[in-house]
């Protein structure tokens, strides 16, 4: 037997890993996928449930910034490299990424902070809820990158059930003051919840690394080499998504032109309805993917292999769901949505949307696994063009299909482009690993 072949053996099943996961995230990650059916019961459609839409979106495109540089990046093969190589240089490599972490991101929410403020001065017709949301949501900005770091450390070392315990009991902890706080204190209570259910993931994340890993994380600003490569590599991934991740910004700027009711709102439960079945394998499969393409990144015909697999079946189950989706939306709509505020013409303009996003779930899985399969070999060099096409495709897409079919016009437009993005990479990662697969 091989070196390779002996290595690949002791490697756990992909699928396998995926299912024994299963269990663990419905159980701590479910509060996430109700999230959004609560939040419908418990605020419905209003002018204030818009605004909070429109800056958590743009606060989730402030984050990425940070956060893309550890969860599915190239943190994951580089890390997974040194464990290999050199073990000891470990603490004090992630001991930089957390230094970096704070600094950066405190840096970054309080220039998004001042910038979403002054828009809010100018332009909100309610400047006093848009500033006190802009405050607490800046400090999310901190707070979500520092647990993106540990969730990135912890897949590297194969640990994936830390993530969904955490943030399970994290969301559990914002739901229960959600719905304490939903009375007296309205939107705002989101995302305060949110930020001290993060900080309760933080913690716990903690204590993870520092029992099953052994390793207490010191912050500091050293700079030792694979810190530089990693900062190199994930500076690509990071501005890739940032570019795409403007997408949700535009979709909710676009949807006033729908001239429907909280448009904007109806378009959010919608995306989120079609995206649950991708949600399941991101928290399930997707991380033990990269971990598992990164051990393979030196094993071309392995890799590949893993590659194709992964993807048809990701796609042909995705497929399905959707389909099912589709055929049920009015009443699976009616049954998640159709409670407390929301009203039955909410519920019904949720169901007319559905279809046109669960068109896209399918290639959104593909694209998916197959950036992975580029950040696993550290060809990070391709995703700024990547998230251009993506931002380019579905903006121009927008303006086309708004007006058309309004609502499922913006729907329609993601959903095509995340087709034509899927395409665009698997053919990019036959050009990044022709030259490296042995002939025969």
């Amino acid at each position: 037997m091989t070196a390779h072949a002996a290595r690949a053996s002791r490697r756990p099943a992909l699928f396998r890993t995926a299912l024994l996961l299963l269990p663990v995230q419905a159980l701590f990650r479910g509060g996430e996928a109700v999230m959004p059916l609560l939040l419908a019961a418990w605020f419905g459609r209003s002018a204030e449930a818009d605004l909070y839409y429109v800056l958590a979106a743009y606060f989730v495109f402030a984050a990425a910034l940070i956060t893309g540089a550890f969860q599915d990046s190239a943190l994951v093969p580089v890390l997974v490299e040194v464990d290999n190589d050199d073990p000891g240089q470990l603490p004090e490599i992630v001991g930089a990424l957390l230094g970096h972490t704070l600094a950066v991101g405190a840096a970054l929410a309080m220039g998004a902070g001042a910038l979403a403020a002054g828009v809010a001065l100018v332009f909100s017709t309610m400047p006093a809820l848009a500033l006190k949301l802009v405050v607490v949501m800046s400090w999310g900005v901190v707070a979500t990158a520092v647990r993106a770091f540990y969730v990135g450390l912890l897949n590297a070392r194969g640990r994936f059930y830390a993530h969904p315990i955490a943030s399970g009991l994290g969301v559990g902890l914002a739901l229960a003051l959600i719905a304490a706080g939903r009375n007296s204190l309205g939107v705002l209570v989101i995302p305060v919840a949110l930020v001290l259910g993060e900080l309760v993931a933080i913690a716990l994340l903690a204590r993870f690394c520092a029992t099953a890993l052994g390793l207490r994380v010191r912050p500091h600003l050293r700079r030792p080499e694979p810190v530089r490569r990693i900062f190199r590599l994930v500076r690509l991934e990071v501005t890739g998504s940032l570019i795409s991740r403007i997408n949700p910004v535009i979709d909710q700027a676009m949807s006033r032109m729908a001239g429907v009711l909280g448009g904007g709102t109806v378009l959010f439960y919608a995306a989120s309805v079609a995206s649950l079945p991708t949600s399941i394998l991101q928290a399930t499969l997707f991380p033990a993917f990269l971990t598992r393409l990164s051990q393979e990144a030196s094993e071309p015909r392995e890799f590949l292999r893993t590659t194709r697999r992964t993807v048809f079946a990701v796609m042909l189950l995705l497929a399905g769901s959707g389909a099912i989706l589709s055929v049920f939306r009015l009443p699976v709509s009616r049954l998640l949505f159709l409670h407390g505020v929301m009203d039955e013409g909410g519920a019904r303009a949720i169901a007319d949307v559905l279809p046109w996003a669960l068109l896209g779930s399918a290639p959104f899985g593909a694209l998916l696994l197959l950036s992975r399969a580029h950040v696993a070999r550290q060809n990070s060099r391709i995703l700024p063009s990547m998230g251009l096409l993506n931002a380019t495709c579905n903006a121009a897409l927008n303006f086309a299909f708004v007006g058309w079919l309004g609502l499922s016009g913006i729907a329609l437009s993601t959903s095509v482009t995340y087709a034509i993005v899927a395409v665009v990479f698997w053919l990019r990662l036959g050009g990044a690993t022709r030259f490296s697969v042995p002939p025969g």
